[in-house]
């Protein structure tokens, strides 16, 4: 029977009438209030259910997960496991999507062993999602060892290799498997996989190979340029300093210039101290997004390299003026399946009188070893001392040092990080990699950066 209802409420209605006896009008109403956001409602009914099915599971996880509830969307699929019912292709990929998004590399690994128990195919989305979530926590060998594995492996999964090889700092193998597509026949390039090639490129200083491979999205595959390939191109330049190029590129562009190809080019600006060009990139950025901190923070730090204190004061009083905020630097390690977050300068945590002793046990024996403190980007004109004290403690440093204590030696540690790790802190963790003779990997808001031996696998060029 086929009863058309005007909205949510009449179904609801119709729901009540028929006296709740029908699995599939319960999955109607719970999927259809899930959908429309209307989450309270359709748990509501999900925990009054008497039967629930793989359809009605699916439903309320993925709700949870497209509202941004990650953390009720993981803890329903952790039931989910329990309850005995076999989740389907789409919950898997579903829960695996989130767990790219948050970095939960733990519980994805826990999803991939049961996906593993339950059989599911090599060639399904739930693999697509697989190499996509290893590639997103740096963990390339697992994230390739998935992709080998499957049958016939889809775009998604081809880009998500290619980006995250990228993001690792190994753009030889990223555009390796840029050729084998192109040669395998049965699978095309499109717009995205091109963001990730380019990015290859942008991050090991390939700029005649970007090039290359930014005229041939137009001439030889056919492709419309994107907002998206013009920041990669952007960045690529102004990170080799090749600004005049860069400017023509942008003169020339079909379309407008967007905050992201302004941030790569005031990020270049940043390395290369191109003072009056930053403040055209600048410019353009607090015309666009003007409550955005990154833009004045990058700024008052180019200024701050350059001895402008004046106009680090300045910014410093536009962002009071505009109440804009500067956005706290903040990270994170898994150590025992359990999450540590780390604010600059955090004395909250439980070891937290460990983790400072042994930063400045540290401290002391990088400087044995030759390590020079960088405070050209200690935005405040204080004594060479106290900047010294104000870089010791970023977060990545205070996850580092508590990894350090925390687990066996010889045990890698991961780090993530919400914003862009500075210069002082990316050289004193290659001292540090060496001292305490560890693979320590961060995840910036960029990409990742492998440090063994003191050397990092960005090659110091990121």
């Amino acid at each position: 029977m086929y009863v058309k209802c005007d909205g949510m409420e009449d179904a609801k209605n119709l729901f009540d009438e028929m006296g709740r006896r029908d699995l599939c009008s319960w999955n109607v109403l719970v999927s259809g209030y899930a959908r429309l956001g209307l989450l309270q409602e359709a748990r509501k009914l999900f925990d009054e259910m008497p039967d629930r099915d793989n359809f009605t599971w699916t439903a309320m996880v993925s709700g949870y997960f497209e509202d941004g509830r990650r953390d009720e969307g993981l803890h329903l699929f952790k039931d989910l496991i329990k309850s005995g019912t076999r989740p389907n292709e789409f919950t898997f990929a579903g829960v695996l999507n989130a767990c790219s998004d948050v970095t939960a590399e733990q519980l994805g690994r826990q999803v991939h062993g049961y996906i593993t128990r339950v059989g599911s195919t090599p060639s399904s989305f739930a693999a697509s999602a697989l190499v996509h979530m290893y590639s997103k926590c740096g963990s390339m060998v697992n994230a390739e060892r998935v992709f080998k594995g499957m049958l016939q492996p889809d775009l998604v999964s081809w880009t998500s290799l290619i980006a995250g090889y990228a993001q690792n700092g190994k753009p030889n193998e990223a555009l390796h498997y840029f050729e084998l597509l192109l040669n395998s026949g049965k699978v095309y390039p499109d717009h995205i996989t091109f963001v990730g090639v380019l990015s290859a490129c942008a991050h090991a200083g390939l700029v005649d190979k970007g090039l290359q491979y930014f005229y041939s999205i137009k001439d030889k595959h056919g492709l419309t340029y994107t907002t998206d390939h013009y920041a990669c191109i952007i960045d690529l330049l102004a990170r080799c300093g090749r600004f005049e190029e860069a400017k023509r590129i942008i003169s020339g562009m079909p379309i407008k210039p967007d905050k992201f190809l302004w941030a790569s080019l005031l990020g270049g600006c940043r390395i290369h101290k191109n003072v009056e060009l930053a403040e055209k990139a600048a410019e353009a950025l607090f015309e666009i997004e003007p409550e955005n901190p990154a833009t004045y923070v990058t700024m008052a730090n180019i200024y701050a390299t350059a001895g402008k204190w004046a106009e680090v004061a300045k910014i410093r009083m536009i962002m009071d003026d505009r109440g804009v905020v500067k956005k706290p630097g903040k990270s994170w390690i898994e150590v025992k399946r359990k999450t540590h977050v780390f604010l600059v300068g955090d004395k909250s945590h439980p070891k937290s009188k460990q983790i400072h002793e042994f930063l400045g046990e540290l401290s002391r024996r990088m400087k044995e070893e030759g390590f020079v403190p960088d405070t050209n980007s200690v935005l405040h004109d204080v004594e060479e001392e106290q900047k010294e004290q104000n870089l010791s403690y970023h977060s990545e440093k205070l996850a580092i040092a508590y990894g350090v204590i925390s687990t066996a030696a010889g045990t890698p540690i991961k780090v993530f990080k919400n914003l862009r790790t500075c210069v002082d802190c990316h050289t004193a963790i290659k001292f540090i990699s060496k001292i305490v003779d560890r693979k320590i990997v961060v995840r910036d808001s960029a990409r990742f950066h492998c440090f063994e031996n003191g050397s990092c696998s960005c090659r110091d060029y990121w």
